[in-house]
This record gives structure tokens, C-alpha cells and sequence, in this order.
């Protein structure tokens, strides 16, 4: 149950679904909360040092993420051919613009040249910084890429939502239960 088979999702892959999902819901929602912040507000700099080790965090895992995607077998798609290519697409455009908010984020992060310290485990250097508003530029794309992509995961959710209601597929119930997703399967792990 811990790999993924032809029929379903095992585990691994389940995991860093929901917990990248959980992670990216939020850090936007600290995003957008820590734009209000007023100078003397404890969180002022304690809410940003958060927002950045998460984030690194997601950056990390998120590499993991495809990597294991690489390695492991995709459970075939339910659904119409159009909506097959659809739901290609869609992760495709989920994944890239999830790497532009992490990258445009560490790019505000490390403009100065200061390394990003997360939670104080360890720190991420700064290796590209110094160039022309490039706190500035890229603040404006971690924003505008991070509503992209919360409008992206929302449909997500909505597609999601529809196959399991109208179409009565198992396409979520598989991303909720490894031992559901791999039930009757041949070639599911032992």
C-alpha cells in the first residue's frame, strides 16, 4: 500500500498530496494575513520566518514529490478522454506554478543575500541575489502566481468533487484510502 499501482494511489503518493495541499492552503492564507501586519504586531517578523520555512519545507518535499512521481506508476484516469488530457494538463500547470511560488518566494527572501533560516534546522543559502527590484519583482509574481494557483487547486477540488458526485468514479476515494485505491488490483504490493 505504500506504492502506487495501475489501479490506485498508495500511500507515499496520498501523503504528499494532502500534506503539500495543507501546506499550500496555509501558507497563503498566512501570505495574505501577514500583509496586514503592523510593525509592533509580534507576528511581524515572526510570521514571515514561518511563511519561509514552510515554505522550503513544501520546495523540498515538493522535489521529492516528482521524483516518486518519476518512479512510480500513474493509476490509469477515470473519466472521458477530454477530461483525461484535462487532468493532465491541470497537474501539469499545478505543479509549475507551485515551483514559480517557491522560487519567486526565495528570490524575495534572498534578494539582500541573506540565506533562509528554517526553523532554525538548517539554512538555504542565497544564490542568486542582488539583481534590479528583484524583491520587488518577484513579490509580485510569488502573489500573482500564488492566486493562479489557488484558483488552479480550487478546480481541482471542483473536478474532483464532480467525478466522485456525477460521474461516480472512485478518483477521490482513491486519493483517501491507499487499501480502497489498490483493492482488487494484481499488481498492488503485497
Amino acid at each position: 500500500m505504500w506504492r502506487n499501482s495501475r489501479t490506485g494511489w498508495g500511500l507515499i503518493s496520498i501523503l504528499f498530496h494532502w500534506l503539500s495541499a495543507l501546506a499550500i492552503i496555509g501558507l497563503f492564507v498566512l501570505g495574505w494575513w501577514m500583509t496586514d501586519l503592523g510593525y509592533y504586531n509580534p507576528w511581524y517578523n515572526q510570521g514571515p520566518w514561518v511563511h519561509r520555512s514552510i515554505g522550503i519545507l513544501l520546495l523540498l518535499a515538493t522535489f521529492a514529490r516528482l521524483v516518486w512521481r518519476f518512479v512510480q506508476p500513474t493509476p490509469f484516469a477515470e473519466g472521458s478522454q477530454l477530461e483525461t488530457i484535462a487532468a493532465h494538463l491541470g497537474h501539469i500547470a499545478l505543479y509549475v506554478l507551485l515551483l514559480v511560488v517557491m522560487v519567486s518566494g526565495y528570490l524575495i527572501s534572498t534578494a539582500d543575500g541573506s540565506g533562509i533560516s528554517v526553523f532554525g534546522w538548517f539554512e538555504v543559502p542565497a544564490l542568486l541575489y542582488g539583481l534590479p527590484n528583484q524583491a520587488s519583482q518577484a513579490g509580485t509574481v510569488h502573489w500573482y502566481s500564488a492566486l493562479a494557483l489557488m484558483i488552479l487547486a480550487a478546480g481541482h477540488a471542483l473536478a474532483a468533487f464532480k467525478h466522485h458526485w456525477l460521474g461516480r468514479h472512485k478518483t477521490l476515494v482513491r486519493m483517501l484510502n491507499p487499501a480502497h485505491s489498490h483493492a482488487g488490483s494484481h499488481d498492488a504490493p503485497r
